[in-house]
């Protein structure tokens, strides 16, 4: 299994509204691809000298086949499209990890 880690950093202008946007279309568009099985939003609480709230979204997929196809035929237009939404707003940057083992309590 792999994650596809977004990080964000909003600007706190447009925190509610992108908060809301977040949570009503853009993950649930991700989702909508088929390319994975869940979504994990998290609040960084590490406070960032830039200013903003920062976030991570961790896709969890269960290929690398899964991630390539959805880089080739989603993550341009997802990405364009919250660019258009809140132009200079935020900046994000994206890791890709593997899931070597999980443990459960």
């Amino acid at each position: 299994m792999y994650i596809y880690n977004v990080t964000i950093n909003v600007d706190e202008s447009i925190h509610d509204e992108w908060l809301k946007w977040m949570h009503d279309e853009h993950i649930p568009n991700v989702l909508a691809t088929g390319k994975f099985s869940k979504a994990l939003m998290s609040e960084v609480l590490v406070k960032e000298d830039l200013g903003g709230i920062t976030y991570s979204v961790q896709y969890t997929c269960h290929s690398l086949e899964a991630l390539t196809t959805y880089y080739n035929e989603h993550a341009n237009d997802l990405r364009q499209e919250s660019a258009n939404k809140f132009p200079n707003k935020f900046g994000a940057f994206r890791t890709e990890m593997k899931i070597v083992k999980e443990f459960f309590a």
